[in-house]
């Protein structure tokens, strides 16, 4: 008896693991069953798309129904499950940009960032982090410039410039007010010795 609920609990528990991977990325539950089918209609009804075209970073449909896991579509939405926590939808852009926005990190499942599963932690919040290492990289492979063409070695200088600046009006600052202070010290002396 143990081991035929031994085996039916493993049976169980595989099939459950397996069926989820077969799910495709992004898709809220409700809509599992509407993507089952082989052939697929956009929600908006413009077209109808195959499964096997289904997240595939082109945007077949024009609500972004065939892209619910690319940021392909423009108007497509992003279903984060966050198990343990609120689920929510994100905007297709959001995905995949190196920015951790679901707390499970479902949104980063094809980037360079890898997102720590935050949701049993704290609930709803976002953990947001950077790979500023790998955005370097890509920097430099275009010159070093960043997307509106500014120069990023030319920017930390100019920002050296910058705290060098305010660090001398500091100083110029203090330089003032102890002198300042000093002649009203030393007029406050003079009126008492008079």
């Amino acid at each position: 008896m143990k081991t035929t609920l031994l085996l039916l609990s493993y049976y169980c528990f595989f099939h459950v693991s397996n069926s989820s991977t077969e799910l495709p990325i992004g898709i809220h539950p409700l809509d599992e069953k509407y993507y089952a089918s082989e052939v697929i209609k956009c929600k908006d009804g413009s077209n109808s798309f195959t499964k096997d075209r289904l997240n595939d970073d082109f945007c077949d449909c024009v609500d972004g129904t065939d892209e619910p896991g690319t940021a392909a579509c423009p108007a497509g939405k992003f279903y984060c499950r966050n198990v343990g926590s609120t689920p929510k939808f994100l905007f297709s852009s959001r995905v995949n940009d190196d920015i951790c926005d679901c707390c499970d990190g479902s949104d980063e499942y094809d980037s360079n960032v890898n997102c720590p599963n935050t949701c049993v932690m704290g609930g709803d919040f976002s953990y947001q982090r950077r790979r500023y290492r790998s955005r370097r990289k890509q920097l430099n492979r275009i010159g070093g410039k960043s997307a509106n063409g500014v120069n990023m070695d030319d920017s930390a200088q100019r920002l050296q410039g910058l705290k060098i600046l305010v660090l001398v009006q500091v100083v110029l600052i203090i330089i003032f007010l102890v002198v300042r202070k000093l002649y009203r010290r030393s007029r406050s002396k003079r009126r008492h010795l008079r």
